[in-house]
């Protein structure tokens, strides 16, 4: 391989350079910034698509997150790229919150308590039978859909809405960068070599 390591790191390192950057963790977020202002598409397609990847979070379909994503920016005219990259709201770190929050507001609209479905941690019965121990989890869904989808369409909302502003300032800067470089290579040009 091309860029792969003389020597490999041993898996505990690579877990521990994932879950937090040897960079930190402000330049991955940087870099992830910088992508998304670079993709191309207009800037409405780009906070559609990072908007629906982002709403799409907030529901209980784990697995289908990215499928419901492109779905839903094909809906809006979004990026699939940037639906990809705004899935990325959901990842082991946020679904407790999410799920809490989702779950507390199901709880609120239907009134009835979510928790109670809930079946207890079992390993012996994960291990045993995983299909039933899965099915156990179906009647929380629907809670978790209805607590879900207004949440979702105030993630959607409030992603576009900063999401759009934010890259077109950031397009706006990187244009200004650029005609300032070109203008300043124009006038070495017309000076002539130098002796």
């Amino acid at each position: 391989m091309l860029f792969r390591r003389k020597h490999q790191l041993p898996l505990w390192r690579r877990v521990i350079g994932w879950l937090w950057p040897r960079t930190g963790l402000k330049r991955a977020w940087t870099y992830i910034f910088h992508r998304i202002g670079r993709l191309p598409g207009t800037t409405h397609s780009i906070a559609a698509g990072l908007a629906s990847g982002a709403a799409v979070s907030f529901t209980p379909f784990l697995g289908l997150h990215f499928l419901l994503g492109f779905v839903l920016a094909w809906f809006t005219r979004g990026n699939m790229w940037a639906a990809a990259i705004g899935t990325v709201v959901g990842n082991p770190w946020t679904f407790p919150l999410i799920f809490a929050l989702t779950s507390a507001i199901g709880a609120f609209l239907l009134g009835q308590d979510v928790s109670a479905y809930v079946p207890p941690l079992s390993f012996v019965t994960l291990w045993e039978d995983p299909m039933a121990y899965m099915a156990s989890f179906i009647p929380i869904v629907f809670p978790l859909l209805i607590g879900g989808i207004p949440v979702a369409i105030f993630v959607w909302i409030v992603c576009y809405i900063g999401v759009k502003s934010a890259i077109t300032s950031y397009r706006a800067r990187r244009q200004a960068r650029l005609a300032l470089k070109m203008k300043l290579q124009e006038s070495q040009n017309m000076g002539g070599p130098s002796i």
